[in-house]
């Protein structure tokens, strides 16, 4: 049960959000720009999958059930992820997962601003341009880690609700969400 009277019927961020849409706004505004890509970052080379897959770690390592699942919902849905195998991989070891070394190394450093901005390392970085990361995506996994540690924390901060073992809530939002972004007047 939430600690705050919540909308009922909106789970995970929609709830807040929709309780409080003075700052539901920058919030979407701030989960578009991180999230997706757009022709003002072209020194970014992450894509739309790869960001979200971010978010998703980050989600998971904070043990945020529902960040955690729809924005793997979302990867998935970019990265043609059907049965979210990936996505389950890059949460259980993301040494392992298939994904990129550049991606790898920018995990490691999403898992170290998870832990505390301080966690980063010049070594971390440095492995990250050796795989062939920008400036731009070592900013921006920094900030959506960063991002994601306050969601998480709004989300479970106020106990919202999230639905389980509900695959189709969650590809149906998030096909919402690739197809329209983050939007602050979107009740579901």
């Amino acid at each position: 049960m939430p600690h705050i009277p919540l909308p009922a019927g909106i789970p995970g961020i929609r709830g807040p959000m929709n309780y409080s849409p003075e700052t539901a706004g920058p919030m979407n505004e701030l989960a578009n720009v991180l999230l997706r890509t757009n022709a003002h970052r072209p020194d970014s080379t992450l894509t739309e999958g790869e960001r979200e897959l971010i978010a998703t770690y980050v989600s998971s390592e904070n043990d945020c059930y529902f960040c955690q699942t729809i924005h793997g919902a979302v990867a998935s849905h970019h990265l043609g992820d059907e049965d979210w195998s990936l996505v389950y991989s890059v949460k259980s070891d993301y040494q392992q997962a298939a994904v990129s070394g550049k991606l790898k190394a920018l995990l490691t450093i999403a898992r170290s601003v998870q832990k505390g901005g301080k966690h980063v390392t010049a070594d971390q970085i440095a492995a990250a341009r050796a795989e062939g990361a920008t400036d731009r995506d070592i900013h921006d996994t920094v900030l959506i880690a960063a991002a994601f540690c306050m969601f998480n924390r709004y989300v479970d901060g106020l106990a919202t609700t999230a639905p389980v073992d509900a695959p189709d809530f969650y590809k149906m939002r998030a096909a919402g969400v690739v197809a329209n972004g983050y939007a602050a007047n979107d009740p579901k």
